[in-house]
């Protein structure tokens, strides 16, 4: 969809607008490009992104116009200093300058800046230079800033061509000159104090420090003329520097307010918002620069999003794709893993002694949790009971029968290792749709206890999927009396360590950016079972896995009512929601703690995770945050009676 250009006020920068251009990966939806703007040669390379808003950006000048944009916010900020003093200034400007077509961001930032920067004093020729003197030139590019050893003051450099005119080449700074020092050419006297948190503020010089750094621009002006010793001094163009960690914190200022700006349901700042937080994102790079892009393209998407749903949006929400990132998912991090582990511990030491079992997943998808309890079962020194397992799951949208294809191969994987299982499997699009007798019946002459009496032990296996009932009024409540009706002897739940389902739009935006920052976080400090995947694999693995989570902040935060299905709780509330419905703590073992321990161990040596026991129950987090969070319930005494 093609958005008009839409003019701001000057103000605070605020008078330019890029559309989103954050890295979207995977199964995350694409805005369709608008009509070609140009000649075929004109549009090769443009950004298919930019280019449906209107814009014309090539992708290998995003950061050139990021730099841009910042030179013109600085700009313009110094002539709003400027009109102060003389209310000539800005009046003057404004009926001399002539405005170009904002689609070519490039020249019309150009134009700005060369109307909006008055040319300075030329510079003094430069000193002669011994001829055993060595200059070394280096080029900074705010992507990669991170990899410069010390951080260099950078010197104005005369342009000799348009193509030259933002071409960055620092010298390398002096001995003295402290980290974060930018000098412009603006003012041979002057220079400027970068602080990472606060604005930029003048310091005058020494007449000795000046003429210093002006030989040194007369230097490289002249290694790049290439022996034009008889070239006249050119005006020099400002050159500035952007801070990836001042920028970051701005970055996470304009979402925040954009968000704020949509729960005000002020469409026309958000707008102008989500365009500006892909400028600023440009200048990011790894997780956050994602994690922008991710959230932006959701505002954006909660903004201008279509009724009905297209058959492309429907595709990327079928539950086949789903299962597909979710498997993904499962490779490239230890969340899922985690779940899966201290799950089937705690059904295992329910299981002891028990010669029939039964297992109700209520989120089957490719059966991955189920092999290894399967092993554990096989391996017990009484012998393996009798497993009987019950897989629920959506239906899938190219009417395949999904579920009976993951219950075959665990019927085979059960045959090879000598356990008697039985298997079924149950499409349902709610298991709010569910009935507790449908789970509890059984195939042909099979009775409810075997030829001693003993009762079947009944397990009730939740990961991931208890929150989405959340979004239907009742739902939840009618799923937990029905888990209460088969009188199961263990509930393992596992469930994100997040309140996403909170009163407000805004308080929902920030608790989610958080969260999602840590989870990005995690993937990419995650160093996968490199043992298993080779580098390559991991890197699919994890793009993938970003998608999977793409698609979970796109249902936050551009989703409302019943479509709304990731409401997130934390482990708190989800203690009183049982309590509620009849179940009491069963506090997790020591041995469930191991497993986990041992899990994060094949992830870069576990660096970063931390395994944390609350109240019997565990929690998987990255540094100080808890990400995931797993819980054993049990009929409390009460709702026996």
């Amino acid at each position: 969809m093609k958005r008009e250009h839409q003019e701001t006020e000057a103000g605070g920068g605020g008078g330019y607008h890029v559309a989103t251009a954050g890295d979207m990966t995977g199964a995350k939806g694409k805005m369709t490009a608008g009509p070609s703007m140009g000649t075929e040669d004109d549009d090769c390379g443009v950004d298919e992104l930019l280019a449906a808003l209107g814009y014309k950006v090539r992708s290998s000048e995003m950061a050139d116009v990021a730099q841009k944009l910042e030179q013109l916010e600085v700009a313009m900020a110094s002539t709003a200093a400027a009109a102060s003093d003389d209310a000539s200034v800005l009046p003057q400007i404004a009926s001399d300058t002539v405005h170009y077509d904002p689609s070519d961001l490039a020249t019309w930032l150009d134009s700005m800046l060369s109307e909006l920067n008055a040319p300075p004093p030329p510079l003094p020729p430069p000193p002669p230079v011994a001829a055993s003197v060595h200059h070394h030139h280096h080029r900074f590019d705010v992507s990669t800033a991170s990899a410069v050893s010390e951080p260099p003051a950078i010197t104005t450099v005369a342009p000799l061509r348009p193509s030259d005119a933002y071409d960055f080449k620092p010298v390398p700074a002096p001995a003295a000159a402290s980290g974060g020092r930018v000098v412009y050419g603006l003012d041979p006297q002057s220079e400027m104090i970068v602080s990472p948190r606060d604005q930029k503020r003048k310091r005058t010089c020494s007449p000795s420090s000046s003429s210093s750094r002006g030989a040194e621009a007369g230097r490289a002006r002249g290694s790049r003329t290439e022996g034009a010793s008889s070239a006249k001094p050119a005006a020099a163009v400002p050159v500035v520097v952007v801070d990836t960690q001042e920028s970051g914190i701005r970055l996470v200022h304009a979402l925040m307010a954009c968000a704020e700006a949509v729960q005000q349901e002020n469409l026309k700042a958000a707008d102008a918002l989500v365009k500006h937080i892909s400028v600023l994102a440009a200048s990011q790079d790894g997780p956050m620069r994602k994690v922008a892009g991710y959230f932006a393209a959701a505002i954006a998407r909660r903004i201008y999003r279509r009724r009905p749903l297209s058959q492309v949006d429907r595709a990327l929400d079928s539950p086949a794709l789903d299962d597909l990132l979710h498997g993904h998912f499962y490779e490239s991090c230890p969340y899922l893993k985690f779940a899966h582990f201290t799950a089937n511990q705690a059904i295992l030491e329910a299981f002891s002694s028990c010669r029939r079992v039964h297992v109700i997943d209520f989120g089957m998808r490719q059966g991955l949790q189920w092999p290894a309890l399967l092993q554990a079962l096989a391996l017990r020194p009484e012998g393996p009971p009798s497993l009987r397992l019950t897989g629920i799951g959506p239906p899938q949208s190219d009417h395949s029968d999904a579920l009976q294809q993951v219950g075959w191969k665990l019927a085979m994987l059960a045959k090879s290792i000598g356990v008697d299982f039985r298997y079924r499997g149950f499409v349902a699009s709610s298991l709010a749709d569910l009935e507790s007798r449908m789970l509890l019946e059984r195939d042909g002459n099979e009775g409810d206890r075997d030829d001693e009496g003993e009762e079947e032990a009944v397990a009730v296996n939740s990961v991931m999927e208890l929150h989405r009932l959340l979004a239907r009024t009742g739902a939840l409540e009618k799923v937990l009396r029905m888990v209460l009706a088969v009188r199961p002897r263990i509930v393992t739940v596992v469930e994100e360590e997040a309140n996403h389902n909170g009163g407000t739009f805004l308080d929902r935006f920030t608790e989610a950016l958080h969260y999602y920052s840590s989870m990005f976080d995690s993937l990419e400090g995650s160093g996968g079972q490199a043992a298993e995947a080779g580098e390559e694999e991991q890197q699919q693995h994890r793009a993938m896995a970003e998608a999977y989570l793409g698609r979970q902040i796109c249902n936050v935060v551009a989703c409302e009512g019943a479509e709304r299905t990731e409401r997130h709780e934390t482990l708190g509330q989800w203690r009183g929601r049982m309590a509620r419905a009849g179940f009491e703590p069963a506090h997790l073992g020591s041995n469930a703690f191991k497993q986990a321990s041992m899990l994060l161990a094949l992830y870069a040596g576990g660096d970063g995770f931390r395994v944390e026991e609350t109240d019997g129950c565990l929690t998987l987090g990255w540094h100080t945050r808890p990400l995931i969070a797993t819980s054993a319930w049990r009929v409390s005494a009460a709702a026996t009676r």
